[in-house]
């Protein structure tokens, strides 16, 4: 396997004929993918007609406005604005900068990008190298050396196959103080940059950074396209003298790369690189806590697995999973010292309208230890997972005395939240109902006991992934020229309803196209096509607002045309008019400060024939 910076090119400013290149090599990637089988990869998406849609990955909505075109190989949100190609798509929703964009892509095609200036490469860009060459370490050591082939006969007893630990990337991090470092460094990288990257610790005793994992099992941990940007580490070499004085981490079970630049375990899900295609396919997500409890799931069948890297369901990792599904599994350890910040992550994704049901464990076992010995049985238990609510109540139930007044309170106390946070109403009452049989009580009681709980917290917003900077909402006069021009792209026989009076109110690109239209007069829409081919030549920007208006006019339908241009077009000249008003308004104020007479003159005059002008319109209109 060949180091990162072998396949790896930057754009920078550049002449011509490098330009030229650089646009080859985009094309050439955007040649050999599908833009809907790349965006597919990500979230849910459903044919319609001859494009595709699905829900926004970019904002919140119930009612699809995301579309995708393969003919034109682009998407496009009409409710967040959102659209672009292939390259779009991926920076928005990885959150990188085109240079990454491009080298995920180009390793997505088999297109092989020639390095160009190192020196320029980002410092994203190297912290992916230094991760890469970092994994590459690990599974040598683990491969060649003595205490590492140890380790791998400690995996392969664990249940563990080649064939897992080579798809997993499994390591070993040898017990020494810069052995990963001093390899790091020798591979051109600084030691400063191995700290950032997570993998040295800055020594408070000597100015030299010592390899934060020594004598560990190595997990690597995955962006979603496979790109290592952490990892955890299992302790397997019980350090002595002073390597177990350096830190209290030398003795904790497993250790994680802290968060960096390219890891945030708050917002990592283990596995999920694997696990997307299997949980959108099941329509269902396997939620554990260890990396074993992952591969072990895989390794059986159950590839629709993924871990939370040991913290609580947040809700970044929510509005991810969204993407795939609203079905999950958990099989956590619900009566560990973790119990209410897992709890508390549940009830994130039960606010959020997940379907949770949870794996019922036999006590002191986990998933990886039933996946090993009977996987079997851990099918069995999946099949009987139980929905989150019941789960719940069981406990209550179990834990208090039913039979006695302070028993019934403390059970009450407990389920209480949990049925209040149900966002459907009808599963809502059906566990009031339940509870009120099981205690023995009036339903109208626990309504009553449900009512005093603190008004419960609305259903939050999952945060988004970050990503290229929030676009300016669209304006009035944006939204209405668009479905004018999108209108008559739709039907030819819709050009003559637009009067060419109107496109003075027009933005000078709309304008143009209009007044093409105009001239050529097309008759069909195969002549419709050919004109607007030529003027996407013409320019980038043109064309690229071409090709949203054409794809608007295929996924919407209006009743009655005529009437909706004519709407659209008496909107458009009285919001360009009233604009002009405000305006002139600002300019009046500004010349009664400047005691300028004459200009005031003009521009009251001007105010005055303008409102005129928009007031005979109305009433004729109106009439």
């Amino acid at each position: 396997m060949s180091p990162l910076w072998d396949s790896w090119v930057r754009i920078p400013p550049l002449p011509q004929s490098k330009i030229s290149m650089e646009d080859s090599i985009v094309q050439q990637i955007k040649d050999r993918l599908d833009i809907v089988e790349v965006i597919g990869s990500y979230i849910k998406l459903q044919k319609t007609g001859v494009n595709y849609r699905a829900l926004c990955p970019f904002h919140s909505e119930k009612k699809p406005s995301f579309f995708v075109s393969p003919t034109r190989q682009m998407f496009k949100c009409f409710g967040c604005g959102e659209g672009g190609s292939v390259f779009d798509f991926i920076m928005k929703i990885e959150g990188i900068e085109f240079g990454d964009a491009l080298r995920i892509l180009a390793r997505r095609a088999g297109v092989e990008l020639k390095p160009y200036r190192p020196e320029l490469k980002t410092k994203r860009s190297r912290m992916y190298e230094i991760c890469e060459l970092a994994c590459q370490f690990f599974e040598r050591q683990l491969a060649a050396s003595s205490r590492g082939k140890q380790a791998k006969e400690y995996l392969v007893g664990r249940g563990l196959t080649q064939d897992s630990i080579t798809k997993w990337r499994l390591g070993y991090a040898p017990a020494t103080w810069q052995g990963l470092s001093d390899f790091l460094v020798g591979k051109g990288f600084r030691r400063e940059e191995v700290v950032q990257a997570g993998l040295a610790v800055e020594s408070e005793k000597s100015q030299m950074p010592y390899d934060r994992f020594r004598g560990r099992i190595i997990f690597p941990i995955f962006d979603l396209n496979s790109q290592v940007i952490g990892f955890g580490g299992r302790i397997f070499e019980k350090l002595t003298g002073e390597d177990s004085a350096v830190s209290g981490d030398e003795t904790a079970k497993y250790i994680n790369t802290p968060n960096t630049l390219l890891y945030d375990k708050s917002k990592v899900l283990y596995g999920l690189n694997f696990a997307k295609i299997d949980i959108r396919k099941k329509d269902c997500c396997i939620l554990t806590e260890g990396y074993t409890d992952v591969i072990l799931a895989h390794q059986a069948g159950f590839t629709n697995t993924i871990a939370t890297s040991g913290t609580a369901l947040t809700p970044y990792q929510l509005k991810v999973l969204k993407r795939y599904t609203s079905n999950l599994l958990t099989a956590f350890d619900m009566d560990t010292a973790g119990d209410l910040a897992t709890m508390r992550g549940i009830d994130l994704a039960q606010k959020a309208d997940f379907d949770v049901r949870v794996i019922n464990m036999p006590k002191g076992s986990d998933p990886a230890d039933i996946l090993s010995q009977n996987p079997q049985k851990w099918e069995n238990l999946v099949n009987r997972a139980k929905e989150i609510i019941s789960f719940y109540f069981e406990k209550a139930f179990s834990k208090f005395d039913q039979e006695t007044s302070q028993g019934k309170k403390a059970i009450a106390k407990f389920l209480l939240p949990k049925i209040g946070q149900i966002p459907n109403r009808i599963l809502q009452s059906h566990w009031i109902q339940k509870l009120a049989d099981s205690l023995r009580v009036s339903e109208q009681a626990v309504v009553e006991e449900l009512k005093k709980l603190t008004k419960k917290e609305e259903a939050p917003e999952l945060e988004e992934p970050v990503g290229l900077p929030e676009r300016k909402p669209k304006t009035r006069k944006e939204i209405l020229e668009e479905k004018i021009v999108s209108l008559i792209l739709s039907c030819p026989e819709n050009l003559k309803h637009f009067e060419k009076d109107y496109l003075e109110f027009f933005s000078p690109k709309m304008k143009i196209v209009l007044k093409h239209l105009k001239e050529k007069n097309p008759q069909n829409k195969k002549e419709m096509e050919k004109i607007i081919e030529k003027l996407q030549k013409t320019d980038q920007e043109l064309k690229n607002l071409l090709e949203e208006l054409s794809l608007r006019a295929e996924i919407e339908e209006e009743e009655n045309p005529e009437q909706e241009i004519k709407l659209c077009l008496a909107s458009l000249r009285d919001n360009t008019l009233q604009l002009t008003l405000t305006q002139i308004s600002s300019e009046i104020k500004k010349a009664e400060e400047e005691k300028n007479e004459k200009k005031l003159r003009e521009l009251i005059q001007k105010f005055n024939q303008i409102s005129k002008s928009l007031n005979q319109k109305n009433v004729k209109n109106k009439i």
